[in-house]
Order: structure tokens, then sequence, then C-alpha cells
């Protein structure tokens, strides 16, 4: 009788997983595309890339499952500065520091770095110097938030990378910071047409992650925000215990490596962890958006993703406009190695016309 019940059980388990993805497979994800993008770009210049990232991506979080937050916040940090084109990967130079030193963006994990030159490396071995490292950049957030137990969905290419990098004041006005309360965060993504249901489901993000001491420690020292769930802000001290202690902690309590709706939930509970956070649930506007999200998780997957496939087309180059880089960190022409590349570029292109004409 046991093995039976538990038979049944699995079974129905198995009936209620396969309902979950056939909803997330069939749910309305469409977003307007810009010109110069589209969803099938680069099938025929590099048919196998979605594959290529997929396949490296499985093992990389195999290996280090919190490299999944790290490539999705690189993804942020990218198109709210500048928009989607790669900017933030570049080394700094003569011309001045990188977006990379910006205070903003000085805990972005030095291993998505990493990850996203990995990735570039086996494409364009693969296809050829064809795909830039914005579009991979792009398609490395969504794995990350797949394969961490989110929505799967398309994403429209052609994006092309930036010749230059923003300055320091530009990062610091772009990226809002955690100290910021709804109404900061709303008026800021405002301008970059995200509304109110894109801001609360882009928030979202942090349902996967660890954050530092310094990003939420004004919320317990010198006083406690009032806000802050008594039991919730006790374990904080205890990882924090002092307002210069240098130490992490997960942004979701419930699960944080599985991204789902529970970071609404922790909203909801007073456990959110930055201000920027746990303000959702007290903005009048956000509340409602809050709640609908933690009550349906496919209803957030929903606007997630329309809300990353519109944040994700942000002042992108395309066509003439931009590069592809040689390098992710290097622009074309400061890469020493560029013009060799372009020769054999040339080389390769009269062995295939003279190969023609035969």
């Amino acid at each position: 009788m046991a093995a039976s019940s538990t038979s049944l059980f699995l079974v129905f388990s198995s009936l209620l997983i396969f309902t979950s993805l056939l909803y997330v497979s069939d749910a309305d994800y469409s977003a307007p595309v810009m010109k110069g993008l589209s969803w099938d770009y680069h099938h025929k210049t590099c048919h196998k890339l979605e594959k290529i990232v997929r396949k490296h991506l499985k093992k990389v979080f195999k290996e280090d499952v919190g490299q999944a937050a790290g490539l999705l916040r690189l993804h942020f940090h990218d198109c709210f500065v500048q928009g989607c084109d790669g900017s933030v990967l570049l080394d700094g130079s003569h011309g001045g520091p990188s977006e990379q030193t910006a205070p903003p963006n000085q805990s972005l994990r030095k291993q998505a770095f990493i990850i996203i030159e990995d990735l570039r490396n086996l494409i364009h071995k693969e296809c050829g110097r064809v795909v830039s490292c914005a579009d991979i950049v792009a398609l490395a957030a969504r794995d990350a938030v797949h394969l961490s137990g989110g929505p799967d969905y398309d994403v429209p290419l052609g994006r092309k990378d930036g010749l230059t990098f923003a300055t320091q004041n530009a990062t610091l006005a772009n990226l809002p910071a955690p100290t910021s309360n709804a109404t900061t965060i709303l008026s800021a993504l405002a301008t970059k047409n995200l509304n109110p249901t894109d801001v609360v489901a882009l928030s979202g993000g942090h349902t996967i992650g660890v954050s530092h001491c310094s990003s939420f420690t004004p919320r317990l020292y010198p006083t406690q925000d009032p806000t802050m769930e008594k039991t919730f802000a006790h374990g904080l001290k205890e990882v924090c215990p002092t307002n210069t202690t240098d130490a992490t902690t997960v942004m979701d309590i419930y699960s944080p490596i599985k991204f789902d709706n529970k970071y609404y939930v922790d909203l909801i509970n007073r456990q959110g962890l930055f201000t920027s956070d746990q303000d959702l649930y007290t903005h009048k506007e956000t509340k409602p958006i809050v709640e609908s999200f933690a009550h349906d998780e496919k209803l957030f997957f929903e606007k997630f993703v329309q809300a990353m496939i519109k944040m994700g087309q942000l002042e992108v180059l395309t066509g003439g406009k931009g590069e592809i880089r040689a390098h992710c960190s290097i622009r074309n022409p400061d890469n020493k190695g560029y013009f060799s590349y372009l020769a054999e570029e040339e080389d390769q292109y009269d062995l295939e016309s003279k190969a023609e004409l035969r």
C-alpha cells in the first residue's frame, strides 16, 4: 500500500511539473523588437550559438551555482549604463577608468567577466567573429535565469559592442543604489521606459545571489529600520556585527539558489534585504504588484521575461554602429591581435573566392 501511494505521489508530482512547464512555454513572453535586432539574427551565421552558451554554463553552474546571479547582474549593469553595448566589459585605458571601477560595479563578480570571455572564445572558434560580446551577455543572463529554475525564453539578438565605456559619474547616475527608496527607483527607471510592473519584476532578480554587508548595514546601524522584521534583522547582525564588516549573505532567505517568486514572499514578511527591495512593499503603486507576484509565480515569470526583453534592448547599437570585439575587454583598435586577425580573415576570404572561381 505504501509503495502504491508513493507511486501515485510521484505520478501526481510529475504531472504538476509537466503542467507547470507547459504553462511556462505557452505564456505570453512577446515584446516589441528594436530595429536591427531579430529573434533569429544568428541562425545562419552561428546556428549553434545558444547550444554553446547553454552547454558551457551548465558546466559552470554545476561547479558554482553562484555564478548564475553574477551573470544576471552583469547584464543589468551593462544595460542600465549607456545601453546594452558590452561597455561594462571594457578595461580602462588612457581615456580614463572603466565602468568596472565605479563603486556600483566593484562588487560585480570577477568570474562573470571571465565566463563571458570564455564563451566568446568558444563561439568565435565555432562561428568566427560574428557574435558580439553584448549578445553573449544577454544570452548568458537568460540561461542564468533558466538554469536556476526560472523561465526559458527567446532573446532578440544583433547587438554590436560599444566603442567607449561610460564615465564613473554616468555609471553612478544610472545605477540606483540599494539604499534608494521605491520613488527614486521608479523615477530613475521611468527614464528608461520601464514601468512600475517592469521595475518590480526586474527586482525579482534578487531571488538568487548574495550581497555584501555594506549594501544593507545602513538599515541595521546605528538604529534598526522599523520596516525590517526583528528576527531577520537579528540574523543579519550576526553576519554583519558592525557597519564595517566585510561579509556576504543571501538575498532570498527561502531559496537563495533557485529562481522563483520567494523574493516577493520575503518582502511581504518584511525580510527584504535592501531598502530598494523592501520599500517596493511600502509604496502604494508597487505594493499590489509585489503581492500579485508573491501569490502567482507564473505571472511573475511572464512579467519578468517581458521586462528583461525590454531592458535588453536599451540603447542597443546595431548595423554599422559599434563593432564585434575580438576580445570582450578590449576595443578592436586597441587590441594588438586585431590586425593579424583581420589579415587571417582576408586571407581566408581570398582562398574561398578563388575556390568558387575554379
